[in-house]
C-alpha cells in the first residue's frame, strides 16, 4: 500500500525557522535597532581601540574628523548596502548561502567564520581577564605571551564559564547583555570626564577646562599628539577614516549583520547603527583613549602596554571592574554562540553542543596570550577581507543579476551541488586582495573596497556563462508554490502570535523602571559632571572623584539588580 501524500504545510511547518524567511508579524520598528546596534557596539574592545589610535600616533584633528567621517561611511553601508539586501531576502546570510550557493561554499564561509570568531570571543576574555588581574596584583602582561601563570589561570578559567554560558543558557545571557547597552554608554562617558582633569593638571597645573579649544588642545598636546610610540610621525586623515569604516566591514559589506536585519520593516532601519558607530565608534573610542593617556601617565607606562582593566580601575574605580568584565564576556558569548554554529555547519552531524565544546577549547587557550586582544582593530580590519567578497556575490545576485535580466536564484533553480562560479569568485577576490596586501599600494584598511568591487564583477560574469541568464520554468514554478505555502504558514503563525506583542506595564514596573534609569544612570552622570566641572584644585578634584568611584559603584549595584528585574517583569506581563 502506497503512503499517503505529505502536507505540504506540514512539511514548511516542521522546517526550522532560520531556512525560512522571516515573517511579517516578528518585524521590528526603528526603537528596536536602535538598542541593539548600540548594545553591541560599545563593548570592552574600545578601550583596546581607543589606545590604538593614540599608539598609532594619530592628531586629535585627524581623530575628531576622521572617526566622524569612517563611522558615517559605516552607517551609510549598513543602510545602504545591508539592509536592503537582508529586507529582500528575510535570511540570515548564513541560510541564504546554504539555500543558494552550494554546499562546499557554505562550508568553507563557515569554516572561516569559525576562525574569525573564535579569534574575537578569546580577545574578548582576555579583556575581562585583565580586570580580574588587577584584583589580585598580578603584573601587566605586556608581552604577547602569557608571562604569570595565574593570569592564564584566570583566562582559561574566565573562558571556560563563557563556553559554559554558550552550551547551556545563551538566550538568557543575550537578555541580559541587552540591558548593559544604557549603562556601558554612560560609564565610558563618565570615565574620560573623570580623567580629563588629571590630565589637564599635569600639562598646565589646572584641574579645569574654559571652552572646546581647550579640551582639544588638551587631547592634541597628551593624548593624540600625531607621533606614534616608536616616536615617529603616525598615521593620517585617511588612515583614521579607513579604520572607522572597515572596522566592521565584515557585518555590512560582508553582510553578517543580515541576521539582524531581516527583522526590520523597512531598509531605511539600518541607519539605525549609527547608535552604535556614532557612539561606540566615536565618543567611546575618544572617551577610552583620553582614560588610557591618563592611565599611562599614572603608571608610568607606554599606551601601547596599559591593560583595559589598569584603564577601567583608575577611571571608574571599583565600577571600572565590573565594566571590562561585564562588556567582554557578554561580547565574548555571543560569539562563541556564532562560532558554535558556523562550525556546526562546517561538521553537521555533529551536535551544536559538542561543537561549541570544540571550538571553546581552542579560545581557553587563545584567552592567554594577550597578543590576540592587542592586534583587535588589524583583526578586525583583515576579517572583513576575507568575508567581503562573499559579500559580493549576495549583492550581485540581488542587485546587478535583475538588471540584466538574469536570476537571482540561479543555482538553486538550475539544480546541482556546488556553485563553482561562487567558489572562483571568492578564491580570486582572495588573492586580488591579500595581493593588493603585498605589494601596498594602498592602505590595508581600503583594502575590502576594491576586493567587494572584483568580486561582483567576476562572479556576475561566471554566473551569465554557468547559467544565471537561463530560464527554469519548472523549477521557477515549483519555487512560485513554495512561497505561497510559506506566505500561508506565516499567516497561520501571525493568527496564533498576534497578541503576543502587547504587554502591559504596571505601575509598579514604572517605577522599577524609574529607579535604575534614575539611579544606575543619571546620577554617575551628574557626578562625572562633577568632576570635570567643578573641581578646581587638584584636592578638590580628589574629593570629587573618589566620591564619583565610592557612590557609582553601588549606583552600578542597583542598575543591574534593577534593570534585570524590570526585564523579567516585562516578560511575565499578562499578554493583552
Amino acid at each position: 500500500m502506497a503512503d499517503p501524500p505529505v502536507d505540504p504545510r506540514r512539511s514548511i511547518a516542521e522546517m526550522d525557522d532560520e531556512r525560512l524567511p522571516v515573517p511579517r508579524h516578528r518585524l521590528h520598528g526603528a526603537g528596536h535597532f536602535l538598542g541593539l546596534y548600540a548594545a553591541e557596539h560599545v563593548a570592552a574592545t574600545e578601550f583596546v581601540i581607543g589606545a590604538a589610535f593614540v599608539a598609532m600616533g594619530a592628531t586629535i584633528q585627524d581623530i575628531l574628523i576622521g572617526l566622524l567621517i569612517g563611522n558615517v561611511l559605516a552607517t551609510l553601508s549598513f543602510g545602504l548596502v545591508t539592509a536592503p539586501i537582508a529586507v529582500k531576502t528575510r535570511l540570515s546570510l548564513y541560510s541564504y548561502l546554504d539555500q543558494n550557493l552550494g554546499e562546499l561554499f557554505s562550508r568553507c564561509y563557515n569554516g572561516a567564520n569559525v576562525l574569525i570568531f573564535v579569534a574575537i570571543s578569546a580577545a574578548m576574555i582576555t579583556v575581562s581577564a585583565t580586570a580580574v588581574r588587577v584584583l589580585f596584583d598580578i603584573p601587566p602582561q605586556i608581552y604577547p605571551y602569557p608571562t604569570n601563570v595565574y593570569f592564564a589561570l584566570i583566562a582559561a578559567s574566565a573562558s571556560v564559564i563563557a563556553v559554559a554560558v554558550a552550551y547551556f543558557g545563551f538566550n538568557a545571557l543575550s537578555e541580559f547583555a541587552t540591558i548593559c547597552a544604557p549603562w556601558l554608554m554612560v560609564m565610558f562617558t563618565a570615565g574620560g570626564m573623570v580623567l580629563v582633569p588629571a590630565l589637564n593638571e599635569a600639562l598646565t597645573g589646572y584641574t579645569t577646562l574654559a571652552s572646546l579649544s581647550d579640551f582639544v588642545g588638551l587631547a592634541g598636546t597628551t593624548v593624540f599628539t600625531g607621533t606614534n610610540s616608536a616616536g615617529e610621525p603616525g598615521i593620517g586623515l585617511w588612515e583614521v577614516i579607513g579604520f572607522a569604516w572597515a572596522a566592521n566591514t565584515f557585518a555590512h559589506f560582508g553582510l553578517i549583520d543580515m541576521a539582524l536585519l531581516r527583522y526590520a520593516k523597512k531598509p531605511v532601519y539600518g541607519f539605525c547603527a549609527a547608535t552604535g558607530m556614532m557612539f561606540g565608534h566615536y565618543v567611546a573610542w575618544i572617551s577610552a583613549a583620553l582614560m588610557g593617556a591618563a592611565t599611562a601617565s599614572i603608571m608610568k607606562l607606554s599606551i601601547a602596554v596599559v591593560s583595559p582593566g589598569d584603564v577601567a580601575y583608575y577611571a571608574l574605580g571599583a565600577t571600572g571592574f565590573v565594566i571590562v568584565i561585564i562588556a567582554g564576556w557578554t561580547t565574548a558569548n555571543s560569539n562563541l554562540y556564532r562560532a558554535g554554529l558556523a562550525a556546526q555547519a562546517v561538521v553537521p552531524r555533529m551536535s551544536r553542543q559538542r561543537v561549541t565544546l570544540m571550538v571553546g577549547a581552542v579560545v581557553v587557550v587563545g584567552s592567554c596570550f594577550p597578543f590576540i586582544y592587542r592586534s583587535i582593530l588589524p583583526l578586525l580590519t583583515y576579517a572583513g577581507l576575507i568575508l567581503v567578497p562573499v559579500g559580493g556575490i549576495v549583492f550581485a545576485e540581488q542587485h546587478v543579476f535583475p538588471r540584466l535580466g538574469y536570476r537571482s536564484n540561479w543555482h538553486r533553480l538550475k539544480g546541482g551541488k556546488d556553485n563553482v562560479p561562487a567558489l572562483i569568485t571568492w578564491a580570486t577576490s582572495l588573492a586580488f586582495g591579500f595581493g593588493l596586501n603585498a605589494i601596498d599600494i594602498i592602505p590595508f584598511v581600503y583594502l575590502f573596497l576594491p576586493t567587494w568591487a572584483v568580486s561582483v564583477a567576476a562572479y556576475t560574469l561566471l554566473a551569465g556563462r554557468q547559467g544565471a541568464a537561463g530560464h527554469y520554468p519548472e523549477a521557477e514554478k515549483r519555487e512560485q508554490e513554495f512561497q505561497e505555502r510559506v506566505e500561508a504558514h506565516h499567516a497561520e503563525l501571525a493568527e496564533r502570535e498576534r497578541h503576543a506583542d502587547f504587554r502591559r506595564t504596571t505601575g509598579s514596573t514604572r517605577i522599577i523602571r524609574a529607579v535604575w534609569i534614575v539611579v544606575g544612570l543619571i546620577v554617575p552622570a551628574v557626578l562625572a559632571w562633577r568632576v570635570l566641572f567643578h573641581s578646581p584644585d587638584i584636592y578638590v578634584y580628589y574629593v570629587n572623584r573618589e566620591r564619583f568611584y565610592d557612590i557609582t559603584i553601588w549606583c552600578t549595584v542597583v542598575y543591574f539588580v534593577f534593570a534585570y528585574w524590570d526585564l523579567k517583569r516585562s516578560k511575565a506581563q499578562p499578554h493583552g
